[in-house]
C-alpha cells in the first residue's frame, strides 16, 4: 500500500512510497513473527488452542508529506472482519523501533472493546485519506484518548472492537511496526449484507475484480478464507 500524498511523487524512490505491506503470510521470514512463542502464549488466552493468522501487516508509516495523510482515522478492526465471535479475535502489534507521538504512535480509547461495532466511512479530511482507511462516522475527537509510547520490541494485544488509530509522522524517518490479527479457527463466517460492513465488502470486491479479475459473485468471506493460515492446533471452521 502507498500513501496517497506521496505515491505519485517523482522525488521518492519506490520503496519510500510504500506505507504498508499487507498479507505477508506466505513470506517465510516475516511469518516467523506470527509463530513466536512469546506472542502465542498471550494469543492463546484469547483464541484457545486452534490459532489462525488472519491478517498480517508490516507498517512503514512514512514521514508526513504535509497533507496529514500519514494519520490513521479512529476505527475498529472488526469493521473489516466477516468472522465472529469478536472475543476470539486478537491483534498483536509490535514496535520495530521506538514509537511515540512524534512519529505517530497508536492512540486508543480504553474500554471501548466492551462496546458495539460502529458505522465506518472515509473521514472528510482535506488532505485525503489512504485507501481502505475507514474511520468511525461521527467520531467525537474530544473523547479521552491514550497514546501508546512503545520501545523497540514492545507488544500490545487488543480486541477488534477497541477504537484506535494513529497520528501523523512528524519526523523524517519511517515508523515501523509489525502485526498479526489472530482468530480461533473455531470462529465462523457471517454474511455482512444488510449490515454496516457492507460498505467494506463492496470496496474489497471492486479491488479483487480490478486487480485479480475476480468474478462478481466473490464475497468478503471468500477474500478472508484464502488469506488465513494455521499457526497452531487444527483448522476447523475458518
Amino acid at each position: 500500500m502507498r500513501d496517497v500524498a506521496i505515491s505519485k511523487s517523482e522525488f521518492l524512490p519506490d520503496q519510500s512510497a510504500v506505507s504498508k505491506l499487507q498479507d505477508f503470510q506466505e513470506d517465510q521470514e516475516l511469518f516467523r513473527y506470527c509463530t513466536l512463542p512469546q506472542i502465542l502464549k498471550y494469543v492463546e488466552c484469547f483464541t484457545g488452542p486452534n490459532i489462525m493468522a488472519m491478517h498480517t501487516m508490516l507498517i512503514n508509516k512514512p514521514p508526513d508529506a504535509g497533507k496529514k495523510t500519514s494519520r490513521h482515522p479512529m476505527h475498529q478492526d472488526l469493521h473489516y472482519f466477516p468472522f465472529r465471535p469478536a472475543d476470539h479475535i486478537v491483534c498483536a502489534w509490535t514496535a520495530m523501533e521506538r514509537v511515540d507521538r512524534s512519529n505517530g504512535c497508536l492512540v486508543v480509547l480504553p474500554g471501548t472493546h466492551k462496546g458495539t461495532l460502529k458505522q465506518h466511512d472515509y473521514p472528510d479530511w482535506e488532505g485525503g485519506v489512504n485507501k481502505m482507511y475507514h474511520g468511525i462516522r461521527d467520531y467525537d475527537p474530544d473523547q479521552q484518548r491514550v497514546h501508546l509510547v512503545m520501545e523497540k520490541g514492545d507488544t500490545v494485544f487488543f480486541h477488534p472492537l477497541l477504537i484506535h488509530g494513529s497520528g501523523m509522522n512528524r519526523t523524517q524517518g519511517f515508523r515501523k511496526a509489525i502485526s498479526c490479527h489472530y482468530a480461533s479457527s473455531d470462529c465462523y463466517y457471517i454474511d455482512v449484507k444488510g449490515t454496516s460492513q457492507e460498505i467494506i465488502e463492496q470496496e474489497v470486491k471492486e479491488i479483487a475484480q480490478r486487480k485479480y479479475n475476480a468474478g462478481s459473485d466473490i464475497t468478503l468471506q471468500d477474500t478472508w478464507a484464502v488469506r488465513g493460515r494455521l499457526v497452531k492446533g487444527q483448522r476447523t471452521m475458518l
